[in-house]
């Protein structure tokens, strides 16, 4: 199994992932593996993609209030069916 080494890490990044791990009752090695997977693992960018899509589809459309009363009127009106 390969090795990973990483260097000129800022010191609050380091104390963080040590606060990750003990709250998780795991080792800092454990959960810098963890994150790693998580983060390259096959379909993780696909998630952030479908919660942008889901997020802009959700979104109100922009419409012209005056058009759709002067449609509303216009179907009451029997003008459009």
């Amino acid at each position: 199994m390969a090795q990973l080494i990483v260097r000129n890490l800022d010191e609050d990044l380091v104390r963080l992932l040590k606060q990750r791990a003990a709250a998780k009752g795991v080792s800092v090695e454990s959960e810098h593996r963890r994150i790693l997977e998580e983060a390259l693992r096959p379909g993780a960018d696909d998630f952030w993609d479908m919660a942008r899509r889901l997020q802009e589809s959700s979104r109100p459309q922009k419409t012209d209030s005056a058009e759709l009363i002067r449609q509303e009127r216009d179907r009451r009106a029997g003008f459009v069916k």
